[in-house]
């Protein structure tokens, strides 16, 4: 079995720092490594081998230090590395990069192509999927396992709401999350060996004659300005006696709209449907989620950006929902804002399924001719999003945290990258534009009960019956990990809570601040003692919470990039020299095992009385 693994180089994004004169990111003396996910797609590989033969070839497109990426990855085990680079892959979004290297796989040839969940630096997870789709094979995205049996391929997906088996034949793209296959590092005979192995390099021209499709010319988003991320928090460490100081932060917290109106939510009406008449200007979409038999936070907070941008296009907010058992929500959209609901309710639908909800959304996209199409950057979107992208030839934008429209009337795509350090506008060529966009950035669409919107049926019986089959579906307390998405209150958990057993702690403060969903550092995660779902950081989940509680935890760069959006952020750490005291408003040093049932009991105190 061959098996091609797509890596890339990227730079070490927690060496990257601010220019404090030109507020650009200094790239000089940074170095790079290979994406951490592209890492754990090639240990499997290599795993997968040693299991039941084969070749391992690494390929990554990129100049000519990617080089550098490769031996790494030939020291790590792969055979032969394959470099695909030319000054025509310059500038190069995801469509174009797929592009190069679906035919280099096709000139390559290949049983099982791995690659990462998606790159530390961009963080988009396109490629891969788009790979897939102009490959016109089957994918898994975000897979934890991986077994072959034969032709057949079983894997496990991390989804937000817990994990599905699933089973398709080969030849197949699968994506890694890390904790596809153990960590570790090549001994210093790996990489001597390393440098006797091939590593092929491939030019434009031996790809096509049509150097048009690589690079800029082939891409069909581009970066309009890059715009920095300032350092925002206070970095107030508190003193005195130790009931002295939860009764200052409660105070703090109190004043900053704990328990009545946050003071940043100036704007809490902004979500809501505009007073407008939809026109025959550009429509504008988006495609709902359902969590259970519920619509997820998400698809409300998308309609509330959809009825903005509407207005401003002067069109109508159209919403497609599929699944089974679905025909009771479209009311709920249109109270919402939704002026017309697309809607395919089918029993093959129950269930997602990659090829079969990418053909309905791409046959109603080309019917109907929809301005722009939004979807929330959740486990489905990231998976659905590429492959319909790279099948209508369109530019996608992922991960965003904001939308607008400039001057000209081209929708704004506002996506960070490296760790949030920057915020780049991005604009597409092609129509519709579209874009992912981060659960908890927007605000929520506000019911007018009036409103109502037409219904207009959408057929899956035209669909391919999906090539991945769903085997089994598990939860892993899950409910509570999506609520990260859009939770008002978080509290963050690390290794200093010394163990699982000491949570009960914590969720009785959660309790008393309403309920608020745990976030995990990665370690704890790695642990065991929250499910995957509620890792937050560089690998896991960012979040946006009004309030973030950081208990226990150290405060790498890993982490706190996670929550460089959140409003308010408290640290809890016993060692006055966390890094976490650097990324928070205000903090107490102390024990956790002291502090927090102390603030407990303040809050219960200060708690309004209903």
């Amino acid at each position: 079995m061959k098996t091609v693994v797509l890596i890339k180089q990227v730079p070490m994004v927690s060496e990257m720092t601010l220019d404090p004169e030109t507020k650009t990111l200094r790239r000089e003396g940074v170095r790079s490594e290979v994406s951490s996910f592209d890492i754990r797609a090639l240990l499997k590989a290599v795993e997968l081998r040693e299991e039941g033969g084969g070749e391992v070839v690494a390929m990554t497109l990129g100049p000519p230090q990617a080089s550098e990426a490769l031996r790494h990855c030939l020291a790590l085990g792969a055979d032969r590395g394959v470099h695909i680079t030319d000054r025509a892959f310059a500038g190069s979004d995801t469509l174009a990069t797929a592009r190069a290297l679906a035919l280099a796989l096709e000139r390559e040839g290949y049983d099982l192509i791995l690659c990462g969940r998606n790159s530390t630096d961009a963080e988009t997870g396109q490629v891969g999927p788009e790979v897939a789709e102009l490959l016109d094979i089957p994918q898994i995205t975000a897979a934890r396992s991986l077994g072959i049996n034969g032709d057949t391929l079983t894997a496990e997906r991390e989804t937000d709401s817990g994990f599905d088996t699933l089973e398709c034949s080969l030849p197949a793209l699968v994506s890694a999350t890390e904790d596809l296959a153990p960590e570790r590092f090549p001994k210093r005979a790996q990489r001597e060996a390393a440098k006797e192995k091939p590593i092929q390099a491939v030019s434009a021209a031996e790809l096509s004659s049509d150097l048009s499709l690589f690079g800029a010319a082939g891409s069909p988003t581009w970066v309009e300005s890059v715009e920095t991320v300032e350092d925002i928090r206070d970095k107030r460490v508190l003193e005195g006696e130790l009931s002295d100081q939860v009764n200052t932060l409660v105070a703090f917290l109190l004043e900053r709209g704990l328990f009545g109106t946050w003071a940043d939510d100036d704007d809490a009406d902004a979500g809501g449907p505009p007073e407008r008449r939809p026109g025959d200007g550009k429509a504008v979409w988006v495609v709902a989620e359902t969590f259970g038999d519920a619509l997820r936070p998400v698809t409300f907070e998308l309609l509330g950006k959809a009825n903005e941008l509407a207005a401003k296009y002067n069109g109508e907010v159209g919403v497609v929902l599929a699944g089974s058992g679905v025909d009771h929500h479209p009311a709920s959209l249109a109270v919402h804002g939704a002026d017309v609901v697309y809607v395919a309710d089918h029993r093959r639908l129950a269930a997602y399924a990659t090829d079969e909800y990418a053909a309905l959304l791409s046959s109603a996209i080309r019917a109907h001719t929809p301005g722009v199409v939004l979807f929330g950057s959740t486990a489905i979107g990231r998976d659905l999003a590429p492959r319909v992208a790279a099948r209508l030839a369109l530019g996608l934008t992922g991960d965003c945290i904001d939308l607008g429209v400039n001057d000209r009337g081209q929708l704004l795509q506002y996506k960070p990258a490296f760790g949030g350090n920057i915020v780049a506008p991005i604009l597409s060529k092609t129509t519709p534009e579209m874009a992912t966009v981060r659960p908890g950035m927007l605000k929520k669409a506000t019911a007018k009960p009036a409103r109502q919107a037409r219904i207009e049926l959408l057929q899956p019986d035209g669909a391919p019956s999906s090539r991945v089959r769903l085997v089994s579906q598990t939860g892993a307390d899950a409910g509570k990990a999506a609520e990260l998405d859009s939770a008002e209150i978080a509290i963050g958990v690390g290794k200093g809570i010394q163990g699982p057993d000491n949570l009960p702690v914590i969720e009785e403060l959660a309790a008393a601040l309403g309920g608020a969903p745990l976030a995990a550092t990665r370690d704890i995660a790695d642990l065991g003692w929250l499910p995957r779902q509620h890792q937050v950081g560089l690998t896991g989940r960012a979040i946006s919470p009004k309030l973030y509680f950081s208990i226990g935890i150290r405060g790498a760069f890993e982490h706190t990039v996670g929550i460089r959006r959140a409003g308010t952020v408290v640290a809890i750490n016993k060692n006055q020299k966390a890094p976490m005291f650097q990324n928070a408003d205000i903090g107490i040093i102390g024990d956790y095992a002291e502090v927090v049932p102390l603030l407990t009991a303040a809050l219960k105190q200060a708690r309004p009385k209903t």
